[in-house]
């Protein structure tokens, strides 16, 4: 398992671990806040990304807060948030890393399972005969991306507001369809449950493509959806959506 060191990555260990032999959790460490706020600002613009840290204040100081009880609602009956045992984590400086590369050479899995990891190069994806599988939180390739449930919605797209497990190459989230599967939202979600509902639809997905590993039966698909890579809503496009068309 490639990682980010996230809850869902925890939620999507333990929802399969069950199920399968996981030998070893590669954590890469998260990009540091400032490289990130570059990168974005060359991308996007200074206006836009000023918008961008204004939402994530206003998440962080009460969005998350007024969720708390949501959020433990959905875990309750469906997810696993307990830790992962640290003896088969190995942290590394980045996903992309020669070591990262020694030890997918050293265990020879016959599945990589993805999560909450930078874009993947090409060289560590050809290190070993195995597919690299990956949760995407969104339908691809229509919201590929950042927060493809949200986003969805906001288009008043709720047939194509759900979750993608697919195969992984050097693209964001422009690899071949393995599995996909929608959401139901209710009026207690919001932005920030949004992830926990995909995350329910998301494992048995994964299961079911781990499982096509095992048997020799990996099949892609494609749903013939228009290409569109999404970012980080601005605090005023979600008070926008808000306020216009009830998204929340």
């Amino acid at each position: 398992m490639l990682a980010g060191r996230d809850q869902s990555t925890t939620l999507m260990f333990n929802g399969i671990k069950d199920d399968f032999s996981i030998s070893k959790i590669i954590i890469e460490k998260p990009v540091s806040k400032k490289i990130l706020l570059r990168r974005r600002i060359n991308k996007l613009g200074l206006a836009k990304v000023i918008g961008q840290v204004a939402f994530m204040i206003y998440i962080n100081f009460w969005l998350k807060k007024i969720t708390q009880g949501r959020i433990k609602e959905i875990k309750h009956n469906d997810l696993n948030d307990q830790a992962i045992d640290e003896s088969i984590i190995t942290k590394v400086d980045s996903v992309n890393s020669e070591e990262t590369k020694k030890l997918l050479i050293k265990h020879q899995p016959d599945v990589v399972i993805v999560h909450g990891t930078r874009i993947i190069k090409k060289d560590i994806i050809d290190s070993i005969d195995a597919p690299f599988i990956n949760t995407h939180y969104g339908i691809t390739p229509k919201y590929r991306g950042i927060h493809g449930g949200y986003w969805a919605l906001t288009e008043n797209d709720s047939e194509n507001c759900g979750v993608t497990v697919h195969l992984v190459d050097i693209g964001i989230d422009t690899g071949d369809i393995l599995y996909q599967g929608l959401i139901n939202v209710c009026n207690k979600d919001n932005y920030i449950t949004y992830p926990y509902l995909q995350m329910i639809v998301a494992i048995p997905l994964m299961k079911k493509a781990i499982n096509d590993v095992a048997y020799n039966n990996l099949k892609v698909c494609n749903n013939n959806l228009p290409s569109k890579l999404w970012s980080h809503p601005t605090f005023m496009e979600y008070i926008k959506y808000r306020i216009l068309y009830g998204i929340k």
